[in-house]
C-alpha cells in the first residue's frame, strides 16, 4: 500500500500556512520483513546513539506531583523544541527517544525526553499512576519550557500512548493552544484504547500482553511497598489481561469507573477532528496491537491539517528501513521522518 495522505493547513484563525511536508517513501529492510519481525528487531537489534549530557529537570504537573524530563539544549535556547513522550512502560531511555534526540540536536532544536508519571525511575516521587488520560502532563511540561527558557515554539511528539497523549492534547486545544504550539506527531499513536487493548489479548499478541503484565505488575507492587496506605496489592489477583488490569487497577485508583470508561474518556480519537495545527500521524498497517478503528480512520483523513501516514510494514514504532548510504542514517525511517516533519516550524 501506498503511503496515504490529508493535509492543509491551520484552521484555528491564522491566514498562513506552514510549507506542505512531503513525507519519503518507506522501504522496509528485506531482511526485516512482518510486523512481529519489525516490532521484535526493533527491541533486540542494538544500536550505538551517543548524546551530549543532558540536564535533568524535574517538573511539577501537579502541586507535590513531578516528572523527570532530560533537555538537550542548543547553544541558543531560542531554538525550537521537541518534546518527546513514550510508550506504555517505556522511557526517556527508550530507544525511539533517543534517536529522536540525536537527530533533532542534528538538525538544530532542543530536544526534551520526558517521562510519564512514574517512569525513569519516579515511582518514589507521588502516591499516583500514570495512564493514557493524563495529557494535562504534557501540557505542563510544555508551559514550563515556555515560561522558564523562552522557547518560541514547541513540537509534540509521541510514540504509541505517548502519541495518544499529544494527539489528545493537540485536539483538546484546537484552536485555543499556546501561540508557541507549531505542531503534533503521533507515530503507531493508541488513539483507540479499548480496541488496542482487545488486540494485545489475541493468541497472536499474548507475548506483548505477557512483556506489558510483568512491568506493569512489578511497578504497581513498588508502589504498593512505596504507598502501602494508597495501593493495595491485591488488587491483583486475578488480573491476565491488560483490559483486566485497567479494569482492576488504572480505573480503580484514576477515576474511572471502569476499563470501558477509562478507554472511552481517554482515547484521543473522540476529539481528534479538532485539532488546528499541522499533524503528522504515521501508521503500520502489520502493527501487531495498535488498531485503527475506520470511523477513527476517517476522522483522520477528514481533518485537513493532518498528513497521514499509512504503509503495509513497519510493526509497531519499527520501520527499519533500507540504508541508503548516508553514516548519520541508521535505516530507522520514522525517527527521521519525525524531524524532517519538525524543520518546518524552524
Amino acid at each position: 500500500m501506498a503511503p496515504s495522505s490529508s493535509r492543509a493547513g491551520f484552521e484555528s484563525g491564522l491566514t498562513e500556512k506552514p510549507p506542505r511536508f512531503e513525507p519519503s517513501v518507506f522501504k522496509p529492510s528485506r531482511w526485516l520483513r512482518g510486523g512481529h519481525v519489525q516490532t521484535i528487531a526493533s527491541f533486540f537489534l542494538p544500536r550505538r546513539i551517543e548524546l551530549p549530557a543532558a540536564e535533568h529537570r524535574l517538573i511539577e504537573v501537579e502541586p507535590g506531583i513531578p516528572v523527570l524530563c532530560h533537555c538537550h539544549w542548543q547553544k541558543d535556547r531560542r531554538a525550537l523544541t521537541l518534546i518527546v513522550v513514550h510508550g506504555l512502560e517505556g522511557s526517556s531511555e527508550s530507544q525511539y527517544m533517543l534517536g529522536i534526540a540525536r537527530n533533532g540536536l542534528a538538525a538544530g532544536m532542543n530536544v526534551v525526553r520526558m517521562n510519564q508519571r512514574n517512569c525513569g525511575g519516579m515511582d518514589h516521587s507521588a502516591p499516583t499512576l500514570y495512564n493514557s488520560s493524563r495529557s494535562a502532563d504534557v501540557a505542563a511540561v510544555a508551559r514550563n519550557l515556555v515560561e522558564r527558557d523562552g522557547v518560541p515554539g514547541f513540537v509534540l511528539i509521541g510514540f504509541s500512548m505517548g502519541g495518544n497523549l499529544v494527539l489528545k492534547l493537540a485536539g483538546e486545544w484546537g484552536s485555543t493552544g499556546p501561540p508557541e504550539f507549531r505542531g503534533v506527531v503521533g507515530v503507531c499513536a493508541a488513539v483507540n484504547l479499548a480496541a488496542g487493548a482487545d488486540a494485545l489479548h489475541e493468541p497472536a499478541n499474548r507475548i506483548y500482553e505477557y512483556y506489558f503484565l510483568l512491568n506493569l505488575y512489578q511497578r504497581f507492587r513498588r508502589k504498593v511497598k512505596l504507598f502501602p496506605d494508597s495501593f493495595d496489592a491485591s488488587r491483583l489477583r486475578r488480573v491476565r489481561s491488560l483490559r483486566g488490569f485497567d479494569e482492576r487497577v488504572t480505573a480503580y485508583y484514576c477515576g474511572f469507573s471502569g476499563a470501558d470508561d477509562y478507554y472511552a474518556r481517554a482515547a484521543a480519537s473522540h476529539v481528534i477532528e479538532r485539532i488546528a495545527v499541522p499533524t503528522l500521524i504515521i501508521h503500520a498497517v502489520n502493527d501487531p496491537f495498535i488498531r485503527l478503528l475506520p470511523e477513527t480512520r476517517q476522522k483522520i483523513l477528514c481533518n485537513r491539517n493532518i498528513t497521514y501516514i499509512e504503509v503495509e510494514d513497519g510493526g509497531h514504532c519499527a520501520f527499519i528501513g533500507e540504508r541508503n548510504g548516508d553514516p548519520a542514517y541508521d535505516g530507522r525511517w520514522a525517527e527521521r521522518e519525525v524531524v524532517e516533519f519538525a524543520k518546518q516550524f524552524q
